[in-house]
């Protein structure tokens, strides 16, 4: 079956629970789902409730879609991605944001947790997603190109978009919240990075490293979504001094940052 007739058979398992065509989508990370609870009049349908959704996997990804308002304005939330480790193909991995964009998405907004490679950074802090690096095995539009859903050669210009980047930055000021910019590396995991790695990635010029994003930003601009880009620092990759991390480490830290991202998300669609 081709993308599209799947996509379009998503939508229609969709349109069984909801008829509302939100126009901002968000996509929360590691750990950072409670934001979901703050969108009201909200419809949950379980991503096993879609026809060709993949089902989350990882602890920390609850794997269900939210429709509702956040700060009076209608929009769609991932709780919980899929990973190209969990080991699922490229085309699974960016399927839920074609179908935000067929759902009428035209701003996607990302997070995720990260590890920091900006030695100035510190665990807890929230970046702001200037560009990136793909260190991805595989591209999301390797193959025959549908040109219905976009351009065989996607230009990556402006691929975070400038303006939200401002308008974010601006936000948090108001809001009192420190924010970071950077540049996000994106590695397909799961293993965390050796020392050498991290040294790596920062001589490339990245300031954070995950295992998820990427792909997702790539799809997105195949299809002329905008992308705002958030990363919470959960831990730091610096080679000289690297100390014993875990998953429920990196859950904490993400769980304790999430109130100040959940803050600064809504005041941001509020102001879209």
């Amino acid at each position: 079956m081709e993308l599209r007739s799947r996509i379009e058979e998503a939508i229609e398992g969709i349109r069984k629970f909801t008829d509302m065509e939100p126009g901002i989508g968000i996509i929360l990370g590691t750990g950072l789902g409670n934001l979901g609870e703050k969108i009201e009049e909200r419809i949950e349908i379980p991503y096993g409730e879609i026809p060709h959704f993949p089902v989350s996997t990882v602890k920390g990804h609850k794997g269900q879609l939210i429709f509702g308002k956040l700060s009076g304005k209608e929009v769609v939330a991932m709780q919980g991605r899929l990973h190209y480790y969990e080991g699922y193909t490229m085309e699974q991995v960016t399927f839920a944001v074609r179908v935000m964009k067929f759902l009428g998405v035209h701003t996607l907004i990302e997070s995720n947790a990260c590890g920091g490679l900006n030695p100035l950074f510190r665990p807890g802090d929230l970046m702001i997603i200037t560009d990136h690096i793909n260190f991805f095995p595989e591209n999301p539009l390797r193959g025959k190109n549908d040109d219905s859903l976009g351009p065989r050669f996607p230009d990556m210009y402006n691929c975070y978009d400038k303006e939200l980047v401002e308008l974010t930055e601006d936000t948090a000021i108001e809001l009192g919240i420190r924010v970071r910019r950077g540049v996000y590396i994106g590695v397909p995991g799961p293993n965390l990075e050796t020392a050498a790695e991290y040294r790596m990635m920062r001589i490339l010029g990245a300031d954070a490293v995950g295992m998820s994003t990427v792909p997702e930003v790539i799809v997105a601009r195949h299809m002329g979504m905008k992308v705002l880009g958030i990363s919470v620092v959960t831990d730091m990759g610096l080679p000289d001094a690297l100390e014993p991390m875990s998953h429920e480490k990196i859950l904490a830290i993400a769980e304790e940052a999430e109130p100040k991202l959940s803050k600064l998300v809504s005041r941001i669609v509020e102001k879209l």
